[in-house]
């Protein structure tokens, strides 16, 4: 029987710039980010360059002729719906590029590359006054604070001059300016934002600030291309600036974390990320199923507190509790043993999710976590697991800080490596409780069990 067709039509965005033979940045990096954003990627290549994670050891500029042509072919066969530019290297190349963008009816993202992450120049010095007239016709420009100071003779060391960037570029002409924060201080108030990432969006009318903590890498390859990649293909998709701008920095935030580990250089971003995420979902419900049914078989009642017991499972880049999966309405003691309240989703559980989240940013490996009784002889039980067991008192910690984030990290700061269990022991009313961790599914079921058989002897 011959199968019927079922074709899709995602957004088409146009990619103008460098090739990457390491893979990392450039048009490798658009392309790949392009499609995981859900558009589909098409690429006119302005220069071929020899590099990889240590560095850039060659670059060959190609004639305008030849990138027309392949700007040209691009436009003749597809509707774009958004245009991104990155590595442009020469006046030549800017001011047809210019051109281009003014004549394709869609949003244009600009990404004035002028230097690698390696710090290898990218941008021929005469050609920095060329992107004027590329800046006037652009949706948003993304520019770090290096390349700001270039444009703009604003020099941004903080968030006030990031602004007074943005709106420098804005007056050039731009719709939009976000000015990027990877070497901009965030914080400043002695609180514990202080040193956070802070990327600043001024349009003509409105300022926003993204903020999110720093990751200490310096796997920051593809950075600045996956950014204005991402933000392309979501107003591809018909976004408003303000939101593809925050789809963008929540992605490379992502990216930089669960960083590639390739080369002999620092690594690259990691571009698909949150689409591994998302893969990962329906498989991290499974296993967490899988717990709970290996829970209810060996009848953890036992174990269960009065708040009752939770199991929690990450996805392999979780960042936040939504992505977790975790038992919705807990796991109880009833008359026929420990029971589920109902099934296993995404986001069912805050507390415990939040533990192995905080627990995750000390050990990204850990996948798993379930809370049990802390109290009496479970306490003395949790001598059998197979590693050190951290406790917390969540009334030790200072005004505005989290009992669940901050009393985990001391937790894991108290012991050698990472611990079976954390404790949280209690007070004010609230019952002491254990949350075992695991870096798999396996393994959680094993502590647990391990747990009830010295329990029981």
């Amino acid at each position: 029987m011959t199968r019927q067709a079922a074709p899709v039509s995602p957004p088409v965005v146009l990619t103008i710039a460098g090739s990457d033979s390491g893979g990392g940045a450039g048009i490798q990096a658009d392309l790949k980010t392009i499609e995981a954003c859900g558009g589909f990627g098409t690429s006119a290549v302005t220069s071929v360059t020899a590099q990889n994670t240590t560095g850039v050891q060659g670059t060959h500029v190609l004639p305008t002729d030849e990138i027309s042509a392949q700007c040209r072919a691009v436009t003749d066969d597809f509707d774009v719906a958004a245009v991104k530019t990155g590595m442009l290297a020469t006046a030549d190349v800017v001011e047809l590029v210019t051109e281009q963008v003014r004549q394709t009816d869609a949003p244009a993202v600009v990404d004035p590359v002028m230097v690698a992450a390696s710090g290898d120049r990218l941008l021929a010095a005469e050609a920095e006054s060329a992107y004027e007239d590329l800046i006037a016709e652009a949706t948003l420009v993304t520019p770090n604070a290096d390349e700001a100071a270039v444009l703009t003779n604003v020099d941004p060391q903080d968030e006030r001059e990031a602004r007074a960037a943005g709106e420098a570029l804005v007056e050039m002409g731009a719709d939009a300016a976000l000015v990027k924060g990877g070497h901009i201080e965030g914080g400043g108030d002695g609180d514990e934002t202080d040193g956070d990432v802070i990327d600043v969006l001024v349009t003509g009318d409105s300022v926003e600030t993204f903020r999110h903590p720093r990751v200490e890498t310096a796997a920051t390859h593809g950075s600045g291309c996956t950014l204005s990649s991402a933000v392309a293909t979501h107003l591809a998709h018909g976004e408003r600036v303000v939101d593809a701008v925050g789809a963008g920095v929540d992605l490379l935030a992502r990216a930089v974390r669960y960083n590639l580990d390739v080369g002999e250089g620092p690594g690259a971003v990691h571009h698909l990320v949150e689409t591994r995420n998302r893969a990962a979902s329906e498989e991290t419900v499974e296993a967490v199923a899988e717990v709970v049914d290996a829970f209810v078989d060996r009848d953890v009642s036992p174990l269960v507190p009065e708040v009752g017991t939770n199991v929690a499972g990450a996805t392999p880049y979780a960042e936040r509790p939504g992505e977790a999966a975790a038992v919705e309405g807990r796991i109880t003691r009833t008359l026929s043993g420990a029971e589920p309240s109902r099934g296993v989703r995404l986001g069912a559980s805050t507390h415990v999710a939040r533990v192995l989240l905080a627990a995750r940013e000390v050990d990204p490996d850990l996948r798993f976590a379930a809370n049990c009784r802390a109290d009496g002889a479970v306490s003395d039980a949790l001598d059998a697991l197979d590693a050190p067991v951290a406790a917390f008192d969540p009334a030790e910690r200072a005004p505005g800080d989290s009992a669940v984030e901050h009393g985990v990290e001391r937790a894991f700061a108290s012991v050698d490596g990472t611990p079976a269990a954390v404790v949280n022991e209690g007070g004010d009313g609230d019952e002491p409780l254990a949350f075992l961790l695991a870096t798999t599914a396996d393994e959680l079921v094993t502590r647990t069990d391990a747990v009830l058989d010295a329990l029981a002897a």
